[in-house]
């Protein structure tokens, strides 16, 4: 038996890790490549699309918003808004677009397997049951305002307003470097230019701006780490030299470390895939799905097994959009190691009920069917 579990968790393990989190990718995608925006999808306003108001007969409704950024400039990189309801519990995340704008747009059907899950509340909330919850905003370094959701029918107005953040000073950390306020002014012009190239959806121009700025001013961190995003898919070595660069510029800089732990993790490198996501937690220790979700993998393949629990059951309970899609997968594996079979096997079966058709929901189906031959009920 013991030589049928560690090839299981195996197999599992190279399931987990063959697939990074694709998700993740999003928070440096250009805008042409991230989810449109509330305008441009939502189906109200002055292109709206009246079809799709017979969803909310069936408990779904657009939610929508806006987050502005006050005595700083504005970030590049999505924002992350949470929905928080009963004693702070995640029933939703997603994150704004290249505009400020997000979208809440909750499931009809509640698909929580209550009679499984060691998660409560870990679903695709419904319209009905988000109604008396509140928004917020995450950036880390920033204080936000919330915004409570009072919807009572389909005639009000789906546009919740606007969520608010403001520097935090008390923060260990930011998404947002110090170096930004002492770079030069000609550095300041061409990193603006970089980030007006950038939301254009022109990548190639805001490389060359970026490029240009570090030239100018080497040791301001916030250009190095947009010009690793930049260059992360396609020349991975200069963008890890980029992160470095900014996290040495800046120790305070959370922003450079999910990536740093990305190419890492790629590498298969898992000191450094935990050392990465330890910096980031140091500065910010709520964290968020993708960093938790590293630092568990992290911690698993050092020996941490009860670190890197902790860690993939916070992520999944922050992440009830599973914009972190493998961390129920990485806990099948450790269920699977402790001997615990049929934990291992729900957590998979549950997987299937948001991933979708593919190689990766083919190989979990396949591990399903190993675990049930292997006596997991």
């Amino acid at each position: 038996m013991r030589g049928k579990l560690s090839i299981l968790v195996g197999i599992l393990l190279g399931l987990c890790l063959s697939v990074q989190v694709s998700a993740q990718s999003t928070q440096g995608a250009t805008p042409s490549e991230r989810t449109a925006g509330p305008e441009a999808t939502s189906g109200f306003g002055k292109d709206a699309n009246f079809n799709r108001l017979d969803e909310t007969q069936n408990g779904s409704v657009f939610f929508m918003g806006k987050v502005a950024v006050e005595d700083a400039p504005a970030p590049w990189d999505p924002i992350a808004v949470v929905v928080v309801c009963n004693n702070d519990v995640v029933q939703y995340r997603t994150t704004t677009d290249a505009k400020g704008s997000f979208m809440i747009r909750p499931a009809k059907e509640d698909p929580l397997y209550s009679e499984l899950s060691p998660h409560p509340g870990q679903h695709q909330a419904t319209a009905a049951q988000l109604t008396g919850c509140n928004i917020h905003a995450e950036l880390p370094g920033f204080k936000s305002t919330s915004l409570h959701i009072a919807f009572t029918s389909i005639m009000d107005n789906p546009d919740l307003g606007t969520v608010t953040l403001t520097p935090n000073s008390a923060a260990a950390g930011s998404s947002m470097s110090e170096t930004y306020a002492k770079a030069s002014p000609d550095a300041l012009k061409m990193y603006d230019e970089a980030r007006e190239q950038f939301v254009k959806g022109n990548a190639g121009g805001a490389r060359k701006d970026l490029q240009k700025t570090v030239k100018v001013d080497p040791n301001f961190a916030d250009a190095w780490y947009h010009l690793g995003k930049l260059e992360q898919a396609d020349k991975p070595a200069n963008a890890l030299s980029a992160y470095q660069k900014a996290a040495a510029a800046d120790p305070n800089y959370v922003s450079p470390y999910l990536p740093m732990a990305e190419l890492a993790a790629d590498q298969k490198n898992w000191k450094e895939v935990k050392d990465a996501t330890d910096a980031w937690l140091k500065l910010n220790p709520e964290g968020n799905p993708q960093i938790l979700y590293y630092n568990a993998v992290g911690n698993y393949n050092l020996g941490n097994v009860d670190a890197a629990e902790e860690s993939a059951k916070k992520s999944l309970a922050m992440d009830p959009q599973h914009t972190a899609p493998n961390t129920e997968q990485l806990l099948a594996v450790m269920l699977a190691s402790q001997g615990d079979l049929t934990g291992a096997l729900h957590h998979l079966q549950h997987s299937l009920t948001y991933m979708k058709p593919g190689p990766n929901r083919t190989l979990v189906e396949q591990q399903i069917a190993q675990l049930q031959k292997a006596g997991a009920n």
